[in-house]
């Protein structure tokens, strides 16, 4: 088999294939992993063996539009925050729900602090991966209008710095 998917259908880039796997038997459809390195062996799919479950993040795009500071509220008040993406995962999902939106923008928990010249998540994680448009973020903010938030583009899928005060459709995590 020369494509192999997660359980929940999302393609699977990792590989960590024992020695001379996957060996392609006709029942082979399933992976399951040896120790003590935990490689990977294909193998079929009836047989019982322990397995490693996974909870999904899952995320909500509000199709209304509300200031930064409103869709705050309205996530916290309602499911749990404003999505935060910290990782290349979550941005999959959050381009995936941002093509339902129907505004250009929609809002994220990222918020920058004028004051100490940062960028930040309202869940508290750190900002490792990013995905800036060219020309945001990345440099030194235009303060005079307020607080900068941070917002994913529906066409290009990448972060803009805007003013909190638009009024933008916005993603909860539930």
């Amino acid at each position: 088999m020369s494509s192999w998917i997660w359980s929940d259908g999302s393609n699977s880039s990792y590989r960590y294939w024992n020695k001379d796997e996957p060996n392609g038997g006709v029942d082979d459809l399933c992976v399951q992993l040896f120790s003590p390195e935990y490689k990977w062996n294909d193998a079929g799919c009836k047989w019982e063996n322990p397995f490693i479950c996974y909870k999904n993040l899952s995320l909500i795009l509000i199709n209304q539009n509300k200031t930064w500071r409103e869709a705050l509220r309205y996530c916290r008040e309602n499911h749990v925050d404003l999505v935060s993406v910290h990782t290349e995962e979550i941005q999959h999902w959050v381009e995936t729900a941002v093509n339902y939106a129907s505004t250009a923008n929609v809002w994220m928990g990222l918020r920058h602090t004028c004051t100490l010249s940062f960028w930040f998540w309202v869940s508290g994680q750190s900002i490792c991966y990013q995905n800036w448009a060219p020309g945001n973020g990345t440099g030194v903010e235009d303060c005079r209008g307020g607080e900068r938030t941070g917002a994913v583009q529906s066409g290009s899928k990448q972060w803009v710095s805007l003013p909190e005060d638009q009024r933008l459709n916005f993603i909860c995590t539930v």
